[in-house]
């Protein structure tokens, strides 16, 4: 038996990320790194934390190793618990059945003897693929008030975007009237981050129902919530003004790293009262040469720079040789750039060389409308060579 919780969260992990291309051949998206220190999922799992809720499953699938491996037991973020703590939860066989996730609401529904074991009142939906911070007590606080069945946190987005989001209308108490999943000529501009709390007796009830419909697709957006909103449940909004940036493609996850150099884009991570935590490698202190020039960047603990940085992001163990130049990029562990090699608005994944006097990139758009290049993990780009923008490597 374990100890009772109020509420307990439930991390999907599982995306494989495949607009993020070669930035996740090896790795699920949550697990790509973010920041300089972090990875994408360190911020669900920190906003947890921070908000006291002390028990979260993990759902993965896709490429999982990496993911189990860098979460371990939750010593980072306070989750190595005996009652509660974090939880691996992959597909697993059971003595009937064993299949991979179907969508969000299956992949819930797979697990409910997980949750029942807690006897929760309340369960957290999250998913593992964006950055932001955000407090789940105060969303929990308003689930209770409005004695909701389900409340959904949303976020103003313009016009021209919301067809990107499932978008919701709501009254002036704050009351869902409408939802529409991704659609082509939006009502509202209030679009769900895929953050949801439910009440555990309703959800579970309603995963059961959709789980024995032949003709649902077992997703939150599709099936679970426009089903709930046409039975009448009562459905409120949360809305959230600080900074989130969904990551999944390789423009925003550029975007958000760049974020970080710029203070009035709203992603502060400095704040003592809301900190992001990781598991960071154990690295030397960053070494910067007699000669270097360093302009507006974030440099990782184990990195050596003799060249010339602006405005980019480098994660630990990097090495940047004399007279290189790393522009508005983004350099993963343990890469080298050569002497006298140019890397522009790139982002270069871990373990990579680039080679003496290469061109990796640069500001201008290619005939796709692509600038950012991407070099996946482990390439070597050869003396000498030009990597075009908007090109992507490995």
């Amino acid at each position: 038996m374990y100890a009772k919780k109020e509420c307990v969260a439930m991390l999907l992990a599982g995306g494989q990320g495949s607009r993020l291309y070669a930035l996740t051949r090896r790795i699920a998206k949550p697990a790509v790194p973010f920041g300089g220190r972090y990875r994408i999922i360190d911020f669900p799992l920190s906003n947890c934390t921070n908000s006291g809720i002390d028990t979260v499953g993990v759902l993965t699938q896709y490429e999982h190793r990496a993911l189990h491996a860098y979460i371990g037991s939750g010593l980072p973020w306070d989750l190595d618990r005996t009652n509660g703590g974090v939880h691996h939860l992959p597909p697993y066989m059971s003595n009937h059945d064993s299949q991979w996730y179907k969508g969000t609401a299956n992949a819930i529904y797979q697990n409910i003897p997980f949750v029942d074991q807690y006897d929760p009142e309340y369960v957290l939906i999250l998913s593992g693929d964006h950055i932001y911070k955000m407090d789940y007590a105060a969303m929990l606080a308003e689930h209770k008030k409005n004695n909701a069945d389900c409340t959904i946190a949303v976020i103003d987005v313009p016009l021209n975007e919301a067809s990107r989001f499932g978008i919701l209308s709501a009254d002036e108490s704050g009351r869902i009237t409408k939802f529409a999943e991704k659609p082509k000529n939006p009502e509202s501009t209030l679009a769900s981050m895929g953050i949801y709390i439910f009440t555990w007796k309703e959800l579970r009830a309603r995963l059961i129902a959709d789980e024995a419909d032949p003709e649902s697709e077992n997703d939150f957006g599709k099936n679970i919530i426009p089903t709930m909103l046409n039975d009448g449940a009562r459905m409120f909004v949360h809305t959230f003004e600080g900074y989130w940036k969904d990551v999944g493609t390789i423009d925003s996850y550029w975007e958000a790293n760049m974020d970080m150099l710029a203070p009035e884009s709203g992603l502060n991570l400095t704040d003592p009262s809301w900190r992001i935590y990781a598991r960071t490698p154990v690295s030397p202190p960053q070494f910067i040469a007699d000669g270097a020039s360093v302009n507006d960047a974030l440099i990782a603990d184990g990195c050596y720079v003799a060249g010339n940085i602006e405005e980019s992001v480098l994660f630990n163990d990097v090495r940047v040789g004399k007279d290189a130049k790393v522009r508005y990029s983004i350099l993963m562990p343990g890469t080298v750039v050569e002497d006298g090699a140019t890397v522009e608005f790139a982002i270069v994944a871990e373990n990579v060389t680039i080679g003496r006097n290469a061109h990796v990139g640069s500001s201008e758009i290619d005939s796709e409308g692509k600038r950012i290049t991407v070099i996946g993990s482990d390439q070597t780009v050869a003396a000498d060579a030009v990597v075009e923008p908007g090109s992507m490597l490995g």
